[in-house]
Formats: C-alpha cells, sequence, structure tokens
C-alpha cells in the first residue's frame, strides 16, 4: 500500500496562526508510515524548524499547489483564491455545505479540477457527533472578549498571546466589577460552551447555562435579561433565533454579543440581527443604539471566525493531540475511516446539491 503523504500547507489569512498538527505528533505520523512535509510560514506560532527536526520534510509557503497529486493537503482556513481549480484532497475548515456566503464559489473550485474537499467541521462519528474541533478555545476566547470589552479593557487590534495572560486580564476585569454583570451561554454542554463557562468562572461572573432543552423552550425575556450572551450553538436545522432585529426595541439588559458560533451568513444563524463578522483589527460592531425603550443599553456584538488563534499555542496543541489519530485513519487497510468516509458523504452531497435547480 502506497505512504499516505500529508502535506502541511501554511495559512493564507495573516491572522491565522495555528498549526493542524504541531511538531511533538509529527512522529506519531513517521512511524505509521506516513510522509509529512510542512510548509514555511511566516505566522505559524511553532517554528519551521521544530518541523525539521520531528521529521518532516519543508517546502517553500504556498507550495501545495505543486505537491504531488495524490498528496493530502491539510490546513486550518481559507484557501487562497487562485488557483481557480483544485485538484487534490484538501483538510481544512471550508464552511461551504450550508450555503454560506463563497460556498457555491468553493465548491466549484473543486468541482472544475476534480479534487475533494474533507471539511474538518464534517468529520462525525456513527451518531453524527463531530471529532475533533477547536470548540474549547473558541468558546473560552470568545467568552473572555465579551468579559473585557464589558469590562472596558478590550483594546485593538487584537493580538495573540499565552493563556496565563489572558486569564490575568479576566481577574482583573471581575475584581473590576464586571462580577456583578450576568452572563448567558447556550450550547453549554457542548466544547465551545464548557470553553466559555471556564473563561467566566475565571472572570467570576455569575453564569446562566442553556442547552438543547432551554433552546427549544427558549424564553426571550429571560435571555434579554442578561448582560452577555456567548452563543455557542450549532444547528444544521431551522430553528427559533435566540436574538432578531424585532428583538432589539424590547426592554433588556443585554448589551454583547459574543457569537462562537459565527454562522453569519447560514440559513441557520442563532443571532441573524447579525450577518457579518468582525475582525482582530476591529474587534466589536455596533448593532443598536439602545432606543427608543428608555435605558435600553446600546448592543454590540463580536463575531471574530478564527478566535482559537487568540491562543495559538493552546488551541493548536489541544487540535493536534485530536485530529492526529484520526489522520491515521488515512491509512486504513480497507480505506479511510469512518469519519472520513462521511466527510467524503458530505462533500458529495453539496456537489450534487450544486447540480439541483434552484427552488
Amino acid at each position: 500500500m502506497q505512504p499516505v503523504h500529508l502535506w502541511i500547507r501554511s495559512e493564507s489569512r495573516e491572522t491565522e496562526r495555528r498549526a493542524p498538527v504541531v511538531p511533538v505528533d509529527v512522529p506519531l505520523l513517521l512511524d505509521a508510515g506516513f510522509e509529512v512535509t510542512v510548509e514555511e510560514s511566516r505566522q505559524r506560532v511553532f517554528p519551521i524548524e521544530e518541523y525539521a527536526a520531528a521529521g518532516a520534510l519543508v517546502a517553500d509557503e504556498g507550495s501545495w499547489t505543486s505537491a504531488p497529486h495524490d498528496a493530502y493537503v491539510l490546513g486550518i482556513k481559507e484557501l487562497p483564491d487562485a488557483p481557480d481549480s483544485l485538484h487534490h484532497q484538501h483538510i481544512y475548515f471550508a464552511h461551504a455545505f450550508k450555503g454560506q456566503d463563497d460556498a457555491r464559489e468553493t465548491l466549484e473550485r473543486f468541482r472544475r479540477g476534480g479534487g475533494r474537499l474533507l471539511d474538518i467541521e464534517y468529520l462525525v462519528d456513527e451518531n453524527d457527533r463531530r471529532v475533533v474541533a477547536f470548540g474549547h478555545w473558541a468558546g473560552y476566547v470568545g467568552a473572555a472578549l465579551g468579559v473585557l470589552h464589558l469590562a472596558g479593557t478590550l483594546t485593538a487590534p487584537l493580538a495573540p498571546m499565552a493563556k496565563h495572560e489572558l486569564d490575568e486580564e479576566l481577574k482583573r476585569a471581575g475584581k473590576a466589577g464586571v462580577d456583578q454583570l450576568l452572563a448567558l451561554v447556550t450550547g453549554a454542554r457542548g466544547r465551545s460552551g464548557r470553553g466559555a463557562q471556564q473563561a467566566l468562572m475565571t472572570a467570576g461572573l455569575p453564569t446562566t447555562r442553556w442547552d438543547r432543552q432551554e433552546t427549544q423552550d427558549l424564553h426571550k425575556l429571560v435571555l434579554l435579561g442578561h448582560d452577555l450572551l456567548v452563543n455557542c450553538v450549532v444547528t444544521r436545522t431551522p430553528t427559533t433565533p435566540f436574538v432578531e432585529r424585532a428583538d432589539l426595541d424590547h426592554e433588556r439588559r443585554l448589551k454583547v454579543l459574543a457569537d462562537v458560533t459565527c454562522d453569519v451568513t447560514g440559513p441557520t444563524n442563532m443571532l441573524p440581527v447579525n450577518t457579518e463578522i468582525t475582525t482582530w483589527e476591529e474587534p466589536v460592531r455596533r448593532l443598536h443604539d439602545g432606543t427608543p425603550v428608555p435605558g435600553n443599553p446600546p448592543l454590540e456584538v463580536i463575531a471574530i471566525d478564527n478566535l482559537p488563534s487568540l491562543l495559538p499555542r493552546e488551541a493548536s496543541e489541544g487540535f493536534s493531540a485530536d485530529l492526529t489519530p484520526h489522520l491515521l485513519g488515512l491509512a486504513d487497510e480497507g480505506g479511510p475511516s469512518a469519519p472520513w468516509r462521511a466527510a467524503g458523504r458530505a462533500f458529495d452531497e453539496a456537489i450534487d446539491a450544486l447540480e439541483e435547480p434552484a427552488s
């Protein structure tokens, strides 16, 4: 059986410092007979020298377009705009299977080149549960940014830091009075929800935890009675949204939406009051000025779609530890393991949907 060639590409997004596989996990792949190539990167938190020392081959930044045809090209976020056709099998978070902005364009690139997209979001087990995600650190950072904004200490542009530095900022915010505010975490039992709760506990905020039942029995007045909403709900089916435009003119305490899920252009966006991401340069955007109900505060949103990259080392280490065992499943004797087959089916269904006439 021909060895699996894994090609870890550089990231095109300047603020993306994470790595899908960290240097310490490279020997696990090599020992299993994989060939591992890692591109140089100007921003990756792990120096290329650490990958070379671990036994990986080193390639120029952006050279994945010339990788062997049978290589799996592995990354985190979106590909650069060129080339316009893709012939490799790519593994990354593409967010292209639920009708998001640019989804058709992304899928067309694969269809033109005959390549395949194995979206990490669709690596699921037999119970349709995701087997790997950055969720914990997305929730942690998203909640932390919401706390710091309420405390008036969130400064832009944002910059990566170590967890102990962020924790110190959260503790200072709590001592400065943020611990008198109320937070609500939706999707509280998931990876992101648990991460969000840890950040809120570090700051000392009283926290309400909603999961599936509370989401189904949505009580808008209770939701609007919190200062901070940390949204960690991911859904593929239409569900009553948490905050809609009509809710903004109701009497409310709600000041900040920290949208960890960040499905801002998808049809199942749980916060349709917001349809745009925010950025490291401008992390907060005003949604409502707080009128007309007297006493209503302004409402602002934080919707950054690569939150874990603000804690790039911790996020990468945890993700790599989860992903690497599944990467080994690409070399199973009977073909790729079940999560990869599930991701492949999701891609095939998305490609087939391109052929369906618009309703």
